[in-house]
């Protein structure tokens, strides 16, 4: 997306920036999977200025272990592609936006139905932690202690936040997989994906990473015209289209920079960074002129 002049990066839409909201994996933290110097300084200079830093993931909460002294004065990040509000210093999950467990089977039925009851590999996240199918592969490592049983079913809490869904014998590439993979869900839950490969994150209906925001945003009095998001994968397109100004990393998935107003450096040269620092240049020139004005 080009910009155009209501949403220019010098126009007065934007210069009232009150909240960035970030994701987390391939945006803000680095190739390495931990928060640069440079971002760390950015993010501490935001919080100064008097800017609300938002981090807004597909990661569920016990994946934030590291980054509680990175998060502003609020305290709080969004989790699971919105299904989750997190007290980080605590790792204590306020909100949960899940799926009660009959959805969760009904979901599974559908996908185990559509593509052989043996090429259905199924893990919950919660707010308890992790569970799994017995055939599910995890690419990280599961914390000790984990749940696993034949079908998803048997080691469910009441609530899932986020469905994870493998299936080897179908497409690997990520677009195709979700979009296989929504057809079958239909109407049940929301399918979407933070990575490149071929893992599904599967939601309630209408849970998004920007249902979330937006509904945090406008508890502080925050407009989406006074926020700036940024992202790279197709998990955050909702919250793109539904900020005042979206941004992609250079590294972006392509659907995301089309999206996008505008295109930052890469997560390994800190675009985020660099996006931090401009907002929080606006939010103290706003406050020297409410000062002024009085």
């Amino acid at each position: 997306m080009t910009a155009d002049p209501e949403h220019a990066s010098d126009g007065h839409a934007a210069s009232d920036v009150r909240l960035v909201a970030s994701d987390l994996d391939g945006t803000l933290l680095g190739p390495d999977g931990a928060v640069s110097r440079r971002t760390a300084a950015a993010l501490a200079a935001a919080e100064d200025a008097g800017l609300d830093v938002v981090f807004v993931t597909a990661r569920p909460h016990r994946w934030l272990a590291d980054l509680a002294s990175h998060v502003a004065g609020h305290g709080v990040a969004i989790c699971a592609n919105g299904a989750s509000v997190v007290d980080v210093a605590g790792l204590r999950v306020l909100e949960e936006h899940g799926m009660d467990a009959r959805r969760v089977a009904a979901v599974a039925a559908r996908l185990r139905a559509a593509w052989g009851p043996d090429a259905v590999h199924l893990a919950a996240e919660s707010a308890a932690g992790f569970a799994s199918e017995h055939g599910f592969v995890s690419e990280h490592e599961v914390p000790a202690g984990s749940p696993t049983a034949r079908r998803i079913e048997d080691v469910l809490t009441p609530t899932t936040l986020k469905l994870l869904l493998r299936a080897p014998g179908r497409a690997q590439e990520a677009d195709a997989f979700v979009a296989e993979a929504q057809a079958v869900v239909g109407d049940l839950a929301h399918v979407t994906s933070s990575a490149a490969g071929a893992l599904g994150e599967i939601a309630a209906p209408g849970v998004t990473k920007a249902a979330t925001l937006a509904a945090w945003a406008a508890a502080r009095g925050i407009t989406p015209a006074q926020v700036w998001a940024v992202g790279d994968a197709p998990n955050d397109l909702p919250m793109l289209a539904w900020a005042g100004r979206a941004f992609a990393v250079a590294n972006a998935h392509p659907a995301v920079r089309a999206a996008a107003h505008e295109t930052l450096p890469s997560n390994a040269d800190d675009g985020v960074a660099v996006l931090l620092d401009r907002a929080a240049a606006r939010a103290r020139a706003r406050a020297a002129g409410g000062q002024h004005a009085r």
